[in-house]
């Protein structure tokens, strides 16, 4: 079975073609419970993102900061397992027929069997993968089982990235590049660094491939701000606060529900 990577595709030259940046909203599977997180993710796409990553919870996430790991660590403690994230692009995406990405730290995978981790998720309907920690001179097999299964291979740039490094891992990615805003971990920021416009810029001279931001977005004014220059805006540890800080699951369910919808509408406004 071939998994979504056209989907994805479609869905961000659609956001293009209505001359806006894509919402992306990241969430782990397995919080507050696997059932809590299939709805979490649910209710991110109902709310308005295009587009969902669905995080596979990792006990030493090096590109994530406290808030996400705090949910990762709930998730860890409550069993979640591999075919739980499967479970979770399932359903999400039988829900909404939107593409649902997994991100993903290299060794889980490299452990599972990378054969048996991309054809699950294609089977699962799943657009893609973004893995942060692998190198592009080591991605060869990922990329030859995920091309097999229909997958998009999504890699990160950081501003430190040198011109010359930026080709080489454009050219081997697909669906998006994901472009850290900054140097460090997730969480959300009170601006959005000044650094990430000429990541966007540097990035783009060496790929048409659609360059979505995240690391520090957290409300609509800060959407609209990088709307402006990203194909993309990438949503990850306000997702997760609003779940952490409510008082209960069904408020936490709200809380996502209202805040991609906020967001919907900053990557519409472009300041």
């Amino acid at each position: 079975m071939s998994g979504n990577v056209q989907l994805l595709n479609d869905t961000l030259a659609a956001a293009k073609a209505e001359g806006r940046s894509a919402l992306i909203a990241y969430l782990p599977a397995g919080f507050p419970t696997v059932d809590g997180g299939i709805e979490a993710v649910k209710a991110a796409l109902e709310g308005g993102a295009d587009v969902v990553e669905v995080g596979l919870p990792h006990s030493d996430p090096v590109l994530d900061g406290p808030v996400i790991q705090t949910a990762d660590d709930i998730a860890l403690r409550g069993g979640v397992k591999i075919a739980d994230v499967m479970r979770t692009v399932r359903e999400a995406h039988r829900a909404t027929g939107k593409p649902i990405l997994v991100m993903t730290y290299w060794n889980p995978i490299d452990r599972y069997g990378v054969e048996r981790f991309t054809a699950e998720l294609a089977e699962a309907g799943g657009a893609g993968c973004i893995l942060p920690d692998l190198p592009v001179q080591e991605s060869a097999l990922w990329r030859e089982h995920a091309d097999k299964h229909g997958l998009a291979t999504v890699f990160v740039v950081a501003p430190s990235s040198k011109d010359e490094r930026l080709a080489e891992i454009t050219a081997a990615g697909s669906g998006f590049v994901y472009a850290a805003s900054l140097m460090g971990v997730t969480g959300t920021r009170e601006t959005v660094s000044s650094q990430a416009e000429d990541l966007v810029r540097r990035t783009r001279a060496t790929t048409d491939t659609p360059v979505c931001v995240g690391l520090g977005v957290s409300n609509a004014v800060q959407a609209a701000e990088v709307a402006r220059f990203a194909d993309g805006v990438i949503v990850g540890s306000a997702f997760v606060k609003r779940m952490l800080d409510a008082p209960d699951a069904a408020a936490g369910l709200e809380g996502v529900r209202a805040l991609a919808a906020d967001l919907a509408q900053g990557v519409r406004r472009q300041v």
